[in-house]
């Protein structure tokens, strides 16, 4: 079937094979990546629960091809992926994928994290994820819109999320 975890599966495998090595990805909407699928969609639309997963793998040096993390998360998925993945299926994925972590509302204790926050209004805006780390010069945060492929930096969570609510932050026990 048409867009089924193999379809899926089937063609993240055919466009990882562009990439070298493990890059961090930013920018979910540029590159191969923007072409993956993670339920119905492209990960373009709704694949930023699964690039923080790769991303934070990617940084702590355990590296994981994207479409078994997809594969993986596929069960987590909101909707048929419409709405990407649950939240809370971040945390599983961390812990399948041998990350240790724990659940927090900030930050503040956090050198490396995962923040899954409302962009808006509470139940009214989308839900975006981000893989961050906290350096001197502010908080690092990866593929924080999908139209921008460099990292941002940030001096607190705050300034992260805006406007946008906190669903939940998985700080990563490294």
């Amino acid at each position: 079937m048409k867009f089924s975890r193999k379809y899926n599966y089937k063609n993240n495998l055919n466009l990882w094979e562009n990439y070298k090595d493990f890059p961090m990805i930013n920018g979910q909407d540029f590159g191969y990546v923007s072409k993956m699928r993670y339920g119905l969609c492209p990960m373009s639309f709704n694949g930023c629960e699964i690039i923080s997963v790769y991303n934070t793998l990617v940084y702590l040096g355990k590296p994981v091809p994207i479409q078994d993390i997809s594969l993986y998360m596929e069960r987590y998925r909101s909707l048929f992926g419409i709405f990407g993945c649950f939240p809370f299926g971040v945390g599983k994925a961390l812990d399948y994928f041998g990350i240790e972590n724990r659940k927090y509302r900030k930050s503040e204790d956090a050198d490396i994290f995962i923040l899954c926050f409302w962009t808006g209004r509470k139940f009214m805006s989308s839900i975006h994820t981000v893989f961050c780390v906290k350096s001197a010069d502010g908080i690092k945060v990866y593929n924080r819109y999908n139209n921008c492929a460099t990292v941002k930096t940030y001096k607190s969570q705050k300034d992260i999320i805006g406007k946008g609510k906190i669903i939940v932050l998985y700080k990563i026990n490294n």
